[in-house]
Parts: C-alpha cells; structure tokens; sequence
C-alpha cells in the first residue's frame, strides 16, 4: 500500500467524518460507519483497518472510532 493511498483514504475518511460532527458522538459514529460499510469497497476497508491496526495515525477521532465499530463488525465471531 503506498503512502499516498492511505493519506488520501484517511483525508477522505476525515471528511464523511466532518459531515456527521454536528450529530451526538454515538450516532455521528454510527453514521460514519454505515457511510463507510455502503460506499467504500472492500479493499479500500482493509487499507483503513490496517491503518487503525498501526495507530490511525491522522484519523480524526471521529473517523478513528467509527472504522474501530466497523472493524469489530467485520471481524468473524
């Protein structure tokens, strides 16, 4: 994964993330998550996780919990 592949997923991320700050934590969270699980493609998910995995580094903490709650949804009981 390149460099500039996961700053442009963690720019994108960061701005689904200033979409929903208006709305309370839990539901802003959930809302990131959902946009996220609809519209990104699998590979670009896993490129994200793997991000979080090494520290998130760039993540607004928005953004960084909802891939945290969508990680933990894709990962098998």
């Amino acid at each position: 994964m390149s460099h500039g592949t996961i700053d442009r997923l963690v720019y994108m991320a960061n701005q689904i993330s200033k979409a929903f700050a208006h709305d309370p934590e839990a539901k802003a969270v959930a809302e990131i998550s959902d946009h996220l699980k609809k519209f990104w493609e699998k590979r670009m998910l896993a490129q994200i996780f793997h991000h979080l995995d090494e520290g998130g580094e760039g993540l607004d903490p928005l953004a960084k919990q909802a891939v945290a709650a969508l990680q933990r949804k894709a990962q098998p009981a």
